[in-house]
């Protein structure tokens, strides 16, 4: 679903619960599936907003070209109703901050609803490098897929720094933990897997398999690294 498409189903529901689930999808594969399934029965949400990023400014490679990752999540996520694909990130023509995107649908949502982010356990930690994290709990609760047994001891620490950094600040319940089913699959493992010739089957939805295979990209010598 486009943005327009996005705007029109999301207009006239009061006191909506949305999560959006940022990342460079690169590629989107079946544990980001679950981990927004999850976030969505858990946290009774009424609907999850997958964000492929354009151009993040935290990565450090050459990712697939956006037009192409938007593609891969669109087909991926066409199953779900309570899944849709938003073009925000893909279609800005600058860097995009996540407190950025949290800023614009908070503006487009109806009064009273709740935001929140959905992202790995790793990303909550570095939450102090990204841009404005302060007003990122004010905009939303971040939702921290982890899977069981993840060490998340530096989380408290982490907190009390920003309370310490920006008084009046209530970060406590603003980061809530989501274990989710134990399964190995990364972007960086599937994107190996491709690039060593080997099959990605049952790692990724079908639809996606085939896409990255006509398309060349993720082979030995493709388009990223």
């Amino acid at each position: 679903m486009d943005q327009d498409g996005l705007i029109a189903k999301l207009r006239g529901r009061p006191r909506l619960r949305v999560g959006i689930m940022g990342g460079s999808f690169d590629p989107i594969h079946i544990a980001h599936l679950v981990a927004a399934e999850e976030a969505l029965m858990e946290f009774q949400l009424d609907q999850v907003v997958f964000m492929p990023a354009g151009d993040p400014p935290h990565k450090h490679r050459r990712l697939a070209p956006a037009e192409f990752r938007y593609l891969l999540v669109a087909v991926a996520t066409a199953g779900n109703p309570r899944f849709s694909v938003s073009r925000y990130e893909v279609d800005r023509q600058t860097v995009t901050y996540t407190v950025d995107t949290l800023e614009h649908f908070s503006r487009l949502l109806p009064e009273g609803s709740e935001l929140f982010f959905i992202t790995g356990a790793d990303a909550v930690l570095d939450i102090l490098t990204w841009k404005d994290p302060a007003r990122l709990l004010e905009l939303c609760t971040f939702i921290a897929a982890t899977r069981p047994g993840y060490d998340l001891s530096r989380l408290a620490g982490l907190l009390e720094e920003l309370r310490a950094k920006n008084p009046g600040l209530a970060p406590e319940g603003r980061v809530k933990v989501l274990e989710v089913p134990a399964l190995a699959i990364s972007s960086s493992m599937v994107r190996a897997r491709l690039a060593a010739g080997k099959t990605v089957r049952y790692l990724v939805p079908d639809a996606v398999a085939e896409l990255i295979e006509k398309s060349g990209y993720y082979a030995s010598g493709g388009a990223t690294t």
